[in-house]
Protein backbone atom coordinates (compact mmCIF):
# COMPACT_ATOMS: atom_id res chain seq x y z
CA UNK A 1 0.00 0.00 0.00
CA UNK A 2 1.04 3.47 -0.62
CA UNK A 3 0.84 5.07 3.06
CA UNK A 4 0.34 8.86 3.67
CA UNK A 5 2.19 9.64 6.66
CA UNK A 6 1.29 13.96 8.73
CA UNK A 7 3.82 14.39 11.67
CA UNK A 8 6.66 12.20 10.26
CA UNK A 9 8.91 13.90 12.48
CA UNK A 10 6.57 13.82 15.43
CA UNK A 11 6.90 11.31 18.41
CA UNK A 12 5.24 8.73 17.20
CA UNK A 13 5.66 9.29 13.41
CA UNK A 14 9.71 8.58 13.72
CA UNK A 15 8.72 5.65 15.25
CA UNK A 16 5.81 4.00 12.77
CA UNK A 17 8.01 5.44 9.78
CA UNK A 18 10.54 2.41 9.61
CA UNK A 19 7.99 0.28 11.06
CA UNK A 20 5.52 0.90 7.99
CA UNK A 21 8.46 0.41 5.44
CA UNK A 22 9.18 -2.93 7.06
CA UNK A 23 5.56 -4.26 6.21
CA UNK A 24 6.91 -3.06 2.76
CA UNK A 25 4.44 -0.14 2.17
CA UNK A 26 5.64 2.96 0.55
CA UNK A 27 5.75 5.77 2.31
CA UNK A 28 5.37 9.45 1.96
CA UNK A 29 6.31 11.47 4.54
CA UNK A 30 4.35 15.32 4.75
CA UNK A 31 6.44 17.56 6.82
CA UNK A 32 6.62 21.41 6.91
CA UNK A 33 10.52 21.47 6.20
CA UNK A 34 12.03 18.32 4.32
CA UNK A 35 15.57 19.14 6.31
CA UNK A 36 14.04 18.69 9.45
CA UNK A 37 13.02 15.30 8.73
CA UNK A 38 15.41 13.04 11.32
CA UNK A 39 16.45 9.57 9.64
CA UNK A 40 18.95 8.39 8.31
CA UNK A 41 20.23 8.54 5.13
CA UNK A 42 19.12 4.71 4.26
CA UNK A 43 15.42 5.42 5.61
CA UNK A 44 15.41 8.64 3.22
CA UNK A 45 16.36 6.69 -0.13
CA UNK A 46 13.50 4.42 0.60
CA UNK A 47 10.89 7.28 1.49
CA UNK A 48 8.86 10.36 -0.82
CA UNK A 49 8.95 13.57 1.07
CA UNK A 50 6.37 16.30 0.57
CA UNK A 51 6.88 19.51 2.18
CA UNK A 52 3.55 20.49 3.58
CA UNK A 53 2.35 23.19 6.40
CA UNK A 54 -1.59 21.89 6.70
CA UNK A 55 -2.18 25.10 8.36
CA UNK A 56 -1.02 27.41 5.09
CA UNK A 57 -3.22 27.50 2.39
CA UNK A 58 -4.07 24.31 0.22
CA UNK A 59 -2.23 23.46 -3.20
CA UNK A 60 -3.88 19.92 -3.79
CA UNK A 61 -1.47 19.55 -6.57
CA UNK A 62 1.30 18.82 -3.79
CA UNK A 63 0.53 14.70 -2.88
CA UNK A 64 0.96 11.86 -5.04
CA UNK A 65 -2.74 10.75 -7.12
CA UNK A 66 -2.05 6.98 -5.82
CA UNK A 67 -1.77 7.62 -1.89
CA UNK A 68 -4.46 4.36 -0.82
CA UNK A 69 -4.71 5.04 3.38
CA UNK A 70 -2.84 8.12 5.69
CA UNK A 71 -2.17 8.27 9.08
CA UNK A 72 -3.20 12.02 10.72
CA UNK A 73 -0.57 12.59 13.63
CA UNK A 74 -1.03 16.54 13.50
CA UNK A 75 -0.94 17.97 16.98
CA UNK A 76 -0.80 21.25 17.85
CA UNK A 77 -1.65 21.20 22.10
CA UNK A 78 2.30 22.29 23.00
CA UNK A 79 2.07 25.42 20.22
CA UNK A 80 -0.35 27.42 21.57
CA UNK A 81 -2.17 27.50 25.32
CA UNK A 82 -4.70 29.64 23.97
CA UNK A 83 -5.99 29.17 20.33
CA UNK A 84 -4.70 25.46 19.78
CA UNK A 85 -8.12 24.21 19.07
CA UNK A 86 -8.53 27.15 16.65
CA UNK A 87 -5.40 25.54 14.76
CA UNK A 88 -6.18 21.74 15.22
CA UNK A 89 -9.57 22.35 14.03
CA UNK A 90 -7.99 24.26 10.46
CA UNK A 91 -5.61 21.74 10.20
CA UNK A 92 -8.26 18.80 9.65
CA UNK A 93 -10.25 20.82 7.63
CA UNK A 94 -6.98 21.09 5.12
CA UNK A 95 -6.55 17.45 5.48
CA UNK A 96 -9.71 16.71 3.94
CA UNK A 97 -9.45 19.49 1.27
CA UNK A 98 -5.90 17.70 0.54
CA UNK A 99 -7.43 14.09 0.30
CA UNK A 100 -11.14 15.38 -1.28
CA UNK A 101 -10.18 13.97 -4.74
CA UNK A 102 -7.76 11.79 -4.17
CA UNK A 103 -8.41 7.65 -3.61
CA UNK A 104 -7.40 7.22 -0.01
CA UNK A 105 -9.79 4.87 1.59
CA UNK A 106 -8.70 4.65 5.12
CA UNK A 107 -7.03 7.12 7.51
CA UNK A 108 -6.36 6.57 11.19
CA UNK A 109 -6.57 9.25 13.73
CA UNK A 110 -4.29 8.64 16.97
CA UNK A 111 -6.37 11.06 19.55
CA UNK A 112 -6.43 11.20 23.16
CA UNK A 113 -9.05 8.52 25.16
CA UNK A 114 -12.11 10.79 26.17
CA UNK A 115 -14.67 11.27 29.26
CA UNK A 116 -17.48 12.69 28.03
CA UNK A 117 -18.84 13.76 31.37
CA UNK A 118 -16.06 15.88 31.50
CA UNK A 119 -13.76 17.09 29.14
CA UNK A 120 -10.36 19.41 29.13
CA UNK A 121 -9.92 21.72 26.06
CA UNK A 122 -7.56 19.42 25.33
CA UNK A 123 -9.76 16.83 24.83
CA UNK A 124 -12.52 18.92 23.43
CA UNK A 125 -9.94 19.78 20.97
CA UNK A 126 -9.38 16.31 19.82
CA UNK A 127 -12.60 15.58 19.78
CA UNK A 128 -13.49 18.62 17.25
CA UNK A 129 -11.12 17.10 15.18
CA UNK A 130 -12.21 13.62 14.86
CA UNK A 131 -15.64 15.19 13.88
CA UNK A 132 -13.72 17.11 11.33
CA UNK A 133 -12.17 14.16 10.18
CA UNK A 134 -15.50 12.04 9.82
CA UNK A 135 -16.66 14.32 6.59
CA UNK A 136 -13.96 13.51 4.78
CA UNK A 137 -14.09 11.19 1.46
CA UNK A 138 -12.57 8.07 3.28
CA UNK A 139 -12.92 5.77 6.47
CA UNK A 140 -11.97 7.13 9.67
CA UNK A 141 -10.39 4.97 11.93
CA UNK A 142 -10.34 6.37 15.58
CA UNK A 143 -7.69 5.19 18.09
CA UNK A 144 -8.54 7.31 21.73
CA UNK A 145 -4.86 6.29 23.56
CA UNK A 146 -4.61 6.85 27.68
CA UNK A 147 -1.20 8.44 27.97
CA UNK A 148 1.44 6.97 26.43
CA UNK A 149 4.76 5.38 28.09
CA UNK A 150 7.82 5.09 26.38
CA UNK A 151 12.00 6.11 25.29
CA UNK A 152 11.67 10.10 25.31
CA UNK A 153 7.55 10.19 25.47
CA UNK A 154 6.51 13.20 27.32
CA UNK A 155 4.77 11.43 30.23
CA UNK A 156 7.45 9.21 30.48
CA UNK A 157 10.44 11.93 30.64
CA UNK A 158 8.32 14.24 33.14
CA UNK A 159 7.49 11.55 35.77
CA UNK A 160 11.28 10.27 35.06
CA UNK A 161 12.41 13.91 35.77
CA UNK A 162 10.17 14.20 38.94
CA UNK A 163 11.20 10.93 40.45
CA UNK A 164 14.50 10.87 39.94
CA UNK A 165 15.59 14.55 40.89
CA UNK A 166 13.44 15.07 44.14
CA UNK A 167 13.01 12.88 47.10
CA UNK A 168 9.50 14.79 48.41
CA UNK A 169 7.05 16.15 46.48
CA UNK A 170 4.44 18.37 47.77
CA UNK A 171 2.13 18.06 44.97
CA UNK A 172 -1.53 19.33 43.47
CA UNK A 173 -4.74 16.77 43.98
CA UNK A 174 -4.79 16.47 40.61
CA UNK A 175 -2.07 13.08 41.18
CA UNK A 176 -5.14 11.14 42.34
CA UNK A 177 -7.25 11.61 38.67
CA UNK A 178 -6.90 8.19 37.55
CA UNK A 179 -5.57 6.77 34.28
CA UNK A 180 -5.00 4.20 32.20
CA UNK A 181 -1.77 4.37 30.27
CA UNK A 182 -0.39 2.51 27.12
CA UNK A 183 3.08 1.16 26.03
CA UNK A 184 4.12 3.03 23.19
CA UNK A 185 5.25 -0.54 21.46
CA UNK A 186 1.52 -1.41 22.16
CA UNK A 187 -0.01 2.08 19.88
CA UNK A 188 2.73 1.13 17.43
CA UNK A 189 1.28 -2.13 17.36
CA UNK A 190 -2.78 -0.87 17.14
CA UNK A 191 -1.25 1.79 14.29
CA UNK A 192 -0.03 -0.73 11.84
CA UNK A 193 -2.11 -3.57 12.34
CA UNK A 194 -5.75 -1.81 11.70
CA UNK A 195 -4.06 -0.79 8.81
CA UNK A 196 -6.77 -1.88 5.82
CA UNK A 197 -8.62 -4.08 8.71
CA UNK A 198 -12.45 -3.41 7.45
CA UNK A 199 -12.97 -4.10 10.77
CA UNK A 200 -11.58 -0.69 11.81
CA UNK A 201 -13.39 1.30 9.50
CA UNK A 202 -15.90 4.41 10.59
CA UNK A 203 -14.75 3.20 14.18
CA UNK A 204 -13.64 4.37 17.44
CA UNK A 205 -11.76 2.79 19.77
CA UNK A 206 -10.07 3.14 23.35
CA UNK A 207 -6.59 1.56 23.51
CA UNK A 208 -4.91 1.25 26.99
CA UNK A 209 -2.94 -1.04 28.90
CA UNK A 210 -4.28 -3.11 31.69
CA UNK A 211 -3.16 -1.05 34.98
CA UNK A 212 -5.72 1.84 35.93
CA UNK A 213 -3.69 4.07 38.40
CA UNK A 214 -3.35 7.66 39.15
CA UNK A 215 -0.68 9.64 38.56
CA UNK A 216 0.94 9.56 42.41
CA UNK A 217 0.61 5.58 41.91
CA UNK A 218 2.51 5.77 38.20
CA UNK A 219 5.24 7.84 40.45
CA UNK A 220 5.44 5.19 43.31
CA UNK A 221 5.69 2.22 40.91
CA UNK A 222 8.12 4.13 38.93
CA UNK A 223 10.10 4.91 42.19
CA UNK A 224 9.72 0.79 43.47
CA UNK A 225 11.43 0.40 39.59
CA UNK A 226 14.22 2.18 39.50
CA UNK A 227 14.88 1.85 43.43
CA UNK A 228 14.22 5.39 44.33
CA UNK A 229 12.55 6.64 47.74
CA UNK A 230 10.23 9.66 47.01
CA UNK A 231 7.40 11.30 49.76
CA UNK A 232 4.42 12.48 48.25
CA UNK A 233 1.89 15.27 49.56
CA UNK A 234 -0.97 16.39 48.04
CA UNK A 235 -2.38 20.00 48.78
CA UNK A 236 -5.64 21.16 47.82
CA UNK A 237 -4.19 24.93 47.53
CA UNK A 238 -2.07 24.39 43.70
CA UNK A 239 -4.35 26.35 41.17
CA UNK A 240 -4.03 25.25 37.90
CA UNK A 241 -1.71 28.17 37.16
CA UNK A 242 0.62 27.42 39.78
CA UNK A 243 0.17 23.58 38.77
CA UNK A 244 1.80 24.57 35.47
CA UNK A 245 4.22 26.62 37.02
CA UNK A 246 5.28 23.22 39.48
CA UNK A 247 5.81 21.09 36.06
CA UNK A 248 7.44 23.86 33.89
CA UNK A 249 10.47 24.07 37.16
CA UNK A 250 10.41 20.51 38.07
CA UNK A 251 10.46 19.09 34.62
CA UNK A 252 12.24 19.61 30.75
CA UNK A 253 8.64 20.57 29.50
CA UNK A 254 7.90 23.95 28.14
CA UNK A 255 5.06 25.90 29.97
CA UNK A 256 3.05 25.90 27.12
CA UNK A 257 2.78 21.75 27.26
CA UNK A 258 2.72 22.09 31.13
CA UNK A 259 -0.45 24.21 31.21
CA UNK A 260 -2.46 22.03 28.64
CA UNK A 261 -1.10 18.73 30.47
CA UNK A 262 -2.47 19.83 33.83
CA UNK A 263 -5.55 20.93 31.96
CA UNK A 264 -6.24 17.50 30.80
CA UNK A 265 -4.70 15.84 34.57
CA UNK A 266 -7.87 16.82 36.03
CA UNK A 267 -9.76 14.29 34.37
CA UNK A 268 -10.19 10.98 35.16
CA UNK A 269 -9.84 9.11 31.40
CA UNK A 270 -10.22 5.23 31.78
CA UNK A 271 -10.69 2.54 29.00
CA UNK A 272 -14.43 1.81 28.24
CA UNK A 273 -14.28 -1.03 25.55
CA UNK A 274 -11.12 -3.55 24.63
CA UNK A 275 -12.45 -4.61 21.36
CA UNK A 276 -9.44 -3.80 19.41
CA UNK A 277 -6.86 -5.73 21.66
CA UNK A 278 -8.99 -9.01 20.54
CA UNK A 279 -9.69 -7.75 16.55
CA UNK A 280 -5.76 -6.93 16.27
CA UNK A 281 -4.58 -9.52 18.75
CA UNK A 282 -2.55 -7.06 20.87
CA UNK A 283 -1.25 -8.02 23.93
CA UNK A 284 -0.68 -4.74 26.34
CA UNK A 285 2.06 -4.07 28.56
CA UNK A 286 1.69 -3.56 31.96
CA UNK A 287 2.69 -0.16 33.36
CA UNK A 288 5.64 -1.86 34.81
CA UNK A 289 6.75 -3.62 31.43
CA UNK A 290 6.40 -0.33 29.73
CA UNK A 291 8.62 1.44 32.33
CA UNK A 292 11.36 -1.68 31.87
CA UNK A 293 11.04 -1.36 27.95
CA UNK A 294 11.64 2.12 27.88
CA UNK A 295 14.68 1.82 29.98
CA UNK A 296 16.38 -0.98 27.94
CA UNK A 297 15.73 1.82 24.55
CA UNK A 298 17.51 4.37 26.88
CA UNK A 299 20.51 1.86 28.20
CA UNK A 300 20.95 0.65 24.86
CA UNK A 301 21.61 4.03 23.19
CA UNK A 302 17.87 3.36 20.61
CA UNK A 303 15.93 5.88 21.36
CA UNK A 304 14.56 6.52 18.33
CA UNK A 305 12.12 9.96 18.99
CA UNK A 306 11.31 12.35 21.59
CA UNK A 307 8.91 14.92 22.53
CA UNK A 308 11.71 17.48 23.38
CA UNK A 309 12.91 17.35 19.64
CA UNK A 310 9.36 18.66 18.45
CA UNK A 311 9.89 22.42 17.48
CA UNK A 312 7.13 23.69 19.67
CA UNK A 313 8.99 22.61 22.72
CA UNK A 314 11.04 25.13 21.68
CA UNK A 315 10.82 29.33 21.74
CA UNK A 316 10.24 29.80 18.20
CA UNK A 317 7.26 27.84 16.25
CA UNK A 318 8.38 29.84 13.31
CA UNK A 319 10.14 27.58 10.25
CA UNK A 320 13.78 27.72 11.46
CA UNK A 321 15.23 27.02 8.05
CA UNK A 322 15.35 31.30 7.76
CA UNK A 323 18.39 31.30 10.25
CA UNK A 324 19.85 28.92 8.54
CA UNK A 325 22.11 31.55 6.72
CA UNK A 326 23.85 33.23 9.68
CA UNK A 327 23.96 37.04 8.86
CA UNK A 328 27.16 39.29 9.14
CA UNK A 329 25.52 43.01 9.62
CA UNK A 330 24.88 44.57 12.32
CA UNK A 331 26.17 41.52 14.41
CA UNK A 332 28.34 41.02 17.55
CA UNK A 333 30.77 38.09 16.65
CA UNK A 334 33.35 35.94 18.92
CA UNK A 335 35.78 33.88 16.50
CA UNK A 336 38.21 31.60 17.45
CA UNK A 337 39.83 28.66 16.29
CA UNK A 338 42.42 26.22 17.33
CA UNK A 339 44.75 23.52 15.33
CA UNK A 340 43.36 19.93 16.40
CA UNK A 341 45.10 16.95 17.75
CA UNK A 342 43.13 14.54 15.91
CA UNK A 343 40.43 16.21 13.53
CA UNK A 344 38.51 12.81 13.82
CA UNK A 345 38.18 12.54 18.37
CA UNK A 346 37.67 16.54 17.83
CA UNK A 347 34.75 15.92 15.27
CA UNK A 348 33.53 13.04 17.52
CA UNK A 349 33.24 15.66 20.86
CA UNK A 350 31.28 18.23 18.60
CA UNK A 351 28.94 15.59 17.69
CA UNK A 352 27.94 14.87 21.29
CA UNK A 353 28.80 18.10 22.91
CA UNK A 354 25.69 18.72 25.86
CA UNK A 355 23.49 16.61 27.59
CA UNK A 356 25.30 14.24 29.71
CA UNK A 357 28.56 15.37 28.06
CA UNK A 358 27.99 18.78 28.91
CA UNK A 359 29.78 21.87 27.35
CA UNK A 360 33.51 20.40 28.13
CA UNK A 361 34.39 23.32 29.65
CA UNK A 362 33.04 25.44 32.97
CA UNK A 363 30.01 23.50 32.96
CA UNK A 364 28.81 25.08 35.87
CA UNK A 365 28.37 28.15 34.66
CA UNK A 366 26.41 26.69 31.70
CA UNK A 367 24.18 25.48 34.57
CA UNK A 368 23.68 28.27 36.35
CA UNK A 369 22.80 30.38 32.61
CA UNK A 370 20.08 27.35 31.78
CA UNK A 371 18.70 28.08 35.25
CA UNK A 372 18.02 31.69 35.11
CA UNK A 373 16.75 30.88 31.59
CA UNK A 374 14.26 28.75 32.98
CA UNK A 375 13.41 31.78 35.48
CA UNK A 376 13.26 33.92 32.49
CA UNK A 377 10.99 31.11 31.28
CA UNK A 378 13.18 29.58 28.30
CA UNK A 379 13.39 26.56 28.11
CA UNK A 380 16.97 26.00 30.22
CA UNK A 381 18.98 22.85 30.02
CA UNK A 382 17.01 19.95 30.64
CA UNK A 383 15.62 18.76 27.52
CA UNK A 384 19.39 17.38 27.40
CA UNK A 385 19.82 15.58 24.12
CA UNK A 386 17.75 12.65 22.70
CA UNK A 387 21.08 10.18 21.61
CA UNK A 388 24.80 10.60 23.13
CA UNK A 389 26.59 11.01 19.24
CA UNK A 390 23.98 11.51 16.85
CA UNK A 391 22.60 15.18 15.89
CA UNK A 392 20.12 15.60 13.00
CA UNK A 393 18.73 19.53 11.71
CA UNK A 394 15.90 19.92 14.17
CA UNK A 395 16.70 18.40 17.01
CA UNK A 396 16.50 20.40 20.40
CA UNK A 397 20.31 20.37 22.47
CA UNK A 398 19.90 21.95 25.27
CA UNK A 399 18.56 25.31 24.81
CA UNK A 400 19.62 25.17 21.48
CA UNK A 401 18.45 23.89 18.55
CA UNK A 402 20.22 21.98 15.86
CA UNK A 403 20.11 24.41 12.19
CA UNK A 404 22.36 22.18 10.33
CA UNK A 405 24.43 18.92 11.37
CA UNK A 406 26.81 17.91 7.48
CA UNK A 407 29.17 14.96 9.16
CA UNK A 408 30.78 15.07 5.98
CA UNK A 409 31.71 18.69 5.53
CA UNK A 410 32.18 18.47 9.65
CA UNK A 411 29.77 21.27 10.33
CA UNK A 412 27.61 21.85 13.61
CA UNK A 413 25.37 25.10 13.65
CA UNK A 414 23.27 25.75 16.71
CA UNK A 415 20.58 28.38 16.83
CA UNK A 416 19.75 29.87 20.29
CA UNK A 417 16.48 29.12 22.14
CA UNK A 418 17.05 30.34 25.39
CA UNK A 419 15.90 33.52 26.19
CA UNK A 420 18.00 36.27 24.86
CA UNK A 421 17.72 40.14 23.61
CA UNK A 422 18.38 39.13 20.16
CA UNK A 423 19.32 36.12 18.12
CA UNK A 424 22.46 33.77 18.73
CA UNK A 425 24.37 31.26 16.60
CA UNK A 426 27.02 29.06 17.76
CA UNK A 427 28.94 27.32 14.72
CA UNK A 428 31.51 24.28 14.84
CA UNK A 429 33.61 23.77 11.68
CA UNK A 430 36.75 21.48 10.99
CA UNK A 431 38.63 22.54 7.84
CA UNK A 432 40.96 20.63 5.56
CA UNK A 433 43.85 21.45 7.61
CA UNK A 434 42.29 20.20 10.90
CA UNK A 435 41.92 23.42 12.20
CA UNK A 436 38.66 23.60 14.78
CA UNK A 437 36.56 26.74 14.06
CA UNK A 438 34.06 28.05 16.46
CA UNK A 439 31.92 31.40 15.96
CA UNK A 440 29.27 32.85 18.28
CA UNK A 441 27.16 35.19 16.46
CA UNK A 442 25.26 37.67 17.75
CA UNK A 443 22.26 39.66 16.40
CA UNK A 444 21.43 42.26 19.53
CA UNK A 445 17.53 43.81 19.09
CA UNK A 446 18.22 47.75 20.55
CA UNK A 447 19.85 48.84 23.29
CA UNK A 448 19.64 45.87 25.80
CA UNK A 449 20.71 43.57 22.76
CA UNK A 450 23.83 45.35 23.26
CA UNK A 451 24.44 45.42 26.89
CA UNK A 452 23.98 41.37 27.08
CA UNK A 453 26.67 40.71 24.74
CA UNK A 454 29.51 43.53 26.53
CA UNK A 455 28.24 42.17 29.88
CA UNK A 456 28.69 38.74 29.11
CA UNK A 457 31.90 39.14 26.88
CA UNK A 458 34.21 38.32 29.91
CA UNK A 459 32.83 34.75 30.34
CA UNK A 460 32.41 33.95 26.87
CA UNK A 461 36.24 35.42 26.48
CA UNK A 462 37.43 32.14 28.92
CA UNK A 463 34.14 29.84 28.93
CA UNK A 464 34.29 30.10 24.72
CA UNK A 465 38.39 29.40 24.99
CA UNK A 466 38.03 26.85 27.30
CA UNK A 467 35.66 24.58 25.50
CA UNK A 468 37.38 24.93 21.82
CA UNK A 469 40.93 23.88 23.87
CA UNK A 470 38.97 20.71 24.87
CA UNK A 471 37.50 20.11 21.61
CA UNK A 472 41.05 20.23 20.13
CA UNK A 473 43.21 19.41 22.50
CA UNK A 474 43.65 15.23 23.32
Amino acid sequence: MKILLTGANGYIGMRLLPLLLEMNHEVVCAVRSADRLSVDKEIREKIEIVEIDFLEEVDKDLLPKDIDAAYYLIHSMTGSIKDFDNLEEKSAKNFNAYLENLSVKQVIYLTGMVNEDKMSKHLESRKKVGQVLSQGNFHLTRLQAGIIVGSGSSSFEIIRDLCEKLPAMITPLWVNTKTQPIAIRNVLEYLSRSLGKEECFDESFDIAGPDVMTYKSMMLRYCEIRDLNLHIVGVPFLSPKLSSYWLYFMTSTSYKLATNLVDSMEVEVISKDNRLEKILKVKPLTYTEAIKAAFDKIEQNQVVSSWKDSRVSGRFTSDLNKYIQVPTHGCLVDKQESKSDDAKKSLEKIWSIGGRNGWYYANRLWKIRGFMDKLAGGVGLRRGRTHPNKIYAGDSLDFWRVLLADREKKRLLLFAEMKVPGEAWLEFYIDEKGIVHQTATFRPKGIWGRLYWYSMLPFHYFIFAGMLERIAKE
